[in-house]
């Protein structure tokens, strides 16, 4: 029999709670939910009014993994969908703004990805993203060397940088902009990779071409447009382990020697908000968005 929940008033049927999703770990679907409903006043705001795309793994990371934007057939008439600019049509996509939507979404077994805009601004983003992703044998290390340096050229433009892990390889950082078309900040993004790049040849890459990258970190500004995602702040990632996409401190990016001092699980993700708080909470804070320069 399907377990039956109410979470703020609605009623959810939560499917297959015994279900090993991480055989390595033995981390189960009921600890997903459970993982999901403890971290989700820290998780929420990074959701909220974004429609989001689901990277779907029902059956473990070593199962079948698939991409999904569309409202899937079945979703409760309480979740909120926003519609969606595209170039090949509009669409319709969930958005979750509450705990009852998080806990329905959770049960589909998904990782998280949002733009970086909001649903009443479609491409319009209020978040800047530089995606640093080591090429092997280069790791979260030599990605935290490459976010230094970055975040001082930002701040140099005036914008403040926060970081968190990918959840699998590597580090994200974000900055709150006051709302700026997505290719404005996609051209910005860019710059900013190659004067990194030029900077730190020995480092960084700004193309993706794969010949390149061995050893290296390519600085993806390509996340800023319009119709790209980003793993969202404390999503569970589909990979071997329950890893999550963790805010990290700078002290943390500064200290990281070896890959394992950035890697987290869920379990680890509690302790670390009754430690730090939300070290994304700026973010989402509308009076601690910054202009996009003008360069």
């Amino acid at each position: 029999m399907t377990p039956i929940t109410e979470v703020e008033g609605r009623r959810l049927s939560l499917s297959n709670l015994d279900k090993v999703l991480y055989s390595a770990s033995g981390f189960t679907k009921g600890e997903m939910l459970h993982y999901y409903a403890s971290t989700a006043e820290a998780l929420l705001p990074h959701l909220r009014n974004r429609p989001l795309s689901f990277l779907r793994f029902p059956d473990g990371p070593d199962g079948q993994r698939f991409f999904a934007k569309n409202v899937p057939p079945g979703t409760p008439d309480w979740v909120h969908t926003a519609d969606v600019p595209r170039s090949d049509g509009d669409t319709r996509q969930i958005v979750v703004n509450d705990l009852a939507s998080l806990m329905w979404a959770g049960n589909l077994v998904t990782e998280f990805h949002t733009p970086q805009w909001q649903e009443d601004a479609p491409a319009m983003a209020d978040r800047l993203v530089l995606d640093l992703d080591p090429g092997e044998p280069a790791t979260i290390v030599e990605c935290c060397r490459a976010g230094l340096w970055l975040r001082e050229r930002l701040q140099a433009d005036g914008l403040d940088a926060y970081a968190k892990t990918s959840g699998s390889k590597g580090l994200h950082l974000l900055c709150a902009l006051e709302p700026t078309p997505s290719e404005d900040v996609t051209a910005y993004a860019k710059k900013l990779a190659q004067e990194a790049e030029a900077e730190l040849p020995e480092l960084v890459v700004h193309r993706m071409t794969r010949s390149l990258r061995p050893g290296k970190v390519f600085v993806d500004f390509s996340q800023n447009a319009a119709a790209k995602t980003t793993a969202t702040p404390y999503t569970l990632r589909a990979r071997q382990e329950p890893t999550v996409s963790t805010p990290v401190t700078w002290d943390e990016v500064e200290e990281c020697g070896e890959p394992a001092q950035l890697a987290f699980l869920a379990a680890d993700i509690a302790p670390r908000l009754e430690r730090h708080g939300d070290l994304l909470d700026p973010l989402t804070d509308p009076g601690r968005a910054h202009p996009l320069p003008h360069r």
